[in-house]
C-alpha cells in the first residue's frame, strides 16, 4: 500500500465552480487498488495558503498527483490572465518546498499537450488519457523500484461499465453545494463528432462509451442519500447520443422516482418535444447547447454536420416545453465574413427568449483539425507554439469590426451575452442575491401554464 496525495489544481470559477470529478474518479481507482489517499482542492482551499503545506507534511505522501482540467478559459478577451499553467507551475514549486515525493500530472488539459506541459511544469511523470488504470499501475511500479519514463502512454480505453465510480468527498461537496448548488457526474465518454476545433475525440476517443444507466442512477442515489445532493450536471461531451442511449438513462431515472434536478451539454439536433417532455419529467431543468456557429456556412466551416434550421427547431421545442436553453456560439471561425456575420446575427434573433453566449475567435489546439486549417489559411505558422492561447480569426473580416457589430446587436438584451466576461458580471450579481446553479436559466421567464 502506498500513500497518494491527489490535488485538483483548478481555481477557475467561470462560468461557475465545478466539482473536481476527475480527481474523485482516480481516487476511487487508487482506493480500489489498496492505496491510502487524500484529496485536496485548490479552489476550495484558495483562502488559506498554509493548508496545502500542512496537509502534505502531515500525510507524508509517497506520490503526489495533480489533476489539470483546463489550460486556459478559451476566451480571446482574457489573454494570458486566464492561462492556468503558470499557477500550476507555482503549485509544483510549493509542493517541492515541502515534499520530495514524485509528482505526476494528468487530466484533460495534460492530454492535449503532454510533452509541452510536462516540460513546462518540470514534473516527474505525466499520464496521457484515462487515469483509472494508469495511475494505480504507476504507483505499483514506483513502489517496486522500477524506473519509469516521464511520459506515461495512453492505456487501452475502458468500457463504460469499467469507469470508476467517483469517491466523493463530503467537505468538497459541501463547498460546491454552497458555491454552485450542484455536483458533476459522467454517463459516457468519447465523441464521434469531428468538429474541427474540438479536442474531445483526442481526449476520450471517437466513439461513445456508455455506462449502464443503472450504475449511473445508483451513483445519483448515493449522492442524494449520503451527501444531500439535489442537483447534478452531466459532463458528457454530448448527452443526447444519436443511438438514443441517453433515453434509457432518462427512463431509469423515471423508474426509480429519484426526484433530482439535472442539466447537461446537448447537441442541438434531433431533439423533439417528446424527448424533451420525457427528460423534463425525469428532472431536466435546463439545456446547454453546443450550437458553435450561427450560419450554415460557418457551421460547415467547423465541420459541425448540422444546419441552423435544425438548431431553430430544437430551440422552438425547448421554448414550447418551457425548458431554458443556452446556446454557445463562436464568431470568427473558418469562412466567417461580413455576410455570414450578418446572417448569423439574424439567426440568433430568431432564438427568442433563449440565452446566447457569444465568443470571439476559436482556441487552436494541436490535435484538432482546426490547427491544419489555421496553417493553411495563414493564421499561424507551422511552428507556432500553442501552449499559451492562440486563436483562429477568419482572414475574411476585421476582428475589431466584428466584435463591435456583435456588441451593437446584443446591447440592451439581458439574454444575449458578449463578451463572455459580461456574463460573469451578471452571474456575480445573481450570486450576491443568493442564486446558485447555472444561473443563466434565471434570465428566461416563461408564461405561467394553466392547470389542466
Amino acid at each position: 500500500m502506498s500513500r497518494v496525495f491527489l490535488i485538483s489544481s483548478n481555481t477557475a470559477v467561470d462560468p461557475y465552480p465545478v466539482y473536481p470529478l476527475g480527481m474523485a474518479v482516480v481516487s476511487a481507482a487508487l482506493v480500489g487498488a489498496g492505496h491510502e489517499i487524500q484529496q485536496y482542492d485548490c479552489l476550495a482551499h484558495a483562502d488559506d495558503p498554509t493548508r496545502l503545506p500542512e496537509r502534505l507534511r502531515a500525510f507524508a505522501p509517497e506520490l503526489i498527483s495533480i489533476s489539470l482540467r483546463n489550460i486556459d478559459n478559451v476566451d480571446s478577451f482574457s489573454g494570458e490572465n486566464a492561462w492556468y499553467l503558470q499557477r500550476t507551475q507555482q503549485l509544483v514549486a510549493q509542493i517541492r518546498a515541502v515534499s520530495s515525493a514524485p509528482i505526476v500530472v494528468g487530466g484533460p488539459a495534460l492530454t492535449i499537450m503532454p510533452e509541452e506541459i510536462a516540460e513546462y511544469l518540470q514534473v516527474d511523470h505525466a499520464i496521457i488519457g484515462e487515469g483509472e488504470r494508469s495511475l494505480p499501475e504507476l504507483v505499483r511500479q514506483l513502489a517496486a523500484g522500477e524506473s519509469m519514463a516521464q511520459i506515461i502512454p495512453r492505456s487501452a480505453p475502458l468500457d463504460g461499465d469499467q469507469f470508476s465510480a467517483p469517491l466523493f468527498d463530503q467537505p468538497l461537496i459541501d463547498f460546491y453545494q454552497q458555491q454552485s448548488g450542484m455536483v458533476n457526474l459522467q454517463t459516457k465518454r468519447g465523441c464521434p463528432y469531428r468538429c474541427s476545433y474540438c479536442s474531445y475525440p483526442h481526449l476520450e476517443g471517437n466513439r461513445f462509451r456508455v455506462r449502464d444507466p443503472r450504475l449511473v442512477v445508483d451513483e445519483l442515489e448515493r449522492l442524494k442519500s449520503e451527501h444531500g445532493v439535489e442537483r447534478v450536471f452531466f459532463t458528457d461531451s454530448v448527452f443526447n447520443d444519436p443511438q438514443g442511449d441517453y433515453l434509457l438513462l432518462v427512463e431509469e431515472l423515471l423508474r426509480r422516482e429519484l426526484d433530482m434536478q439535472w442539466s447537461a451539454f446537448f447537441r442541438p439536433q434531433g431533439i423533439g418535444r417528446k424527448e424533451l417532455a420525457l427528460m423534463k419529467r425525469a428532472g431536466l431543468y435546463a439545456l446547454e447547447l453546443g450550437t458553435d456557429a450561427a450560419a450554415d456556412r460557418t457551421l460547415a466551416g467547423i465541420c459541425k454536420k448540422l444546419n441552423f434550421a435544425e438548431v431553430l427547431q430544437v430551440n422552438r421545442n425547448c421554448l414550447a416545453e418551457q425548458l431554458p436553453a443556452a446556446h454557445f456560439i463562436m464568431f470568427g471561425g473558418p469562412d466567417e465574413d461580413e455576410i455570414t456575420l450578418a446572417e448569423g446575427l439574424e439567426n440568433i434573433a430568431q432564438l427568442g427568449a433563449s440565452v446566447v453566449f457569444a465568443f470571439s475567435g476559436i482556441r487552436i489546439h494541436p490535435e484538432a483539425p482546426l490547427h491544419r486549417r489555421a496553417i493553411a489559411d495563414g493564421v499561424i505558422a507551422v511552428d507556432t507554439p500553442l501552449l499559451k492561447p492562440v486563436y483562429y480569426f477568419s482572414p475574411l473580416l476585421d476582428r475589431q469590426q466584428m466584435e463591435q457589430t456583435i456588441e451593437k446587436h446584443f446591447r440592451g438584451q439581458k439574454n444575449r451575452i458578449f463578451p463572455p466576461s459580461e456574463g460573469l458580471k451578471r452571474m456575480e450579481i445573481m450570486k450576491d442575491f443568493g442564486y446558485r446553479g447555472l444561473m443563466w436559466d434565471r434570465l428566461i421567464r416563461f408564461p405561467k401554464q394553466r392547470k389542466k
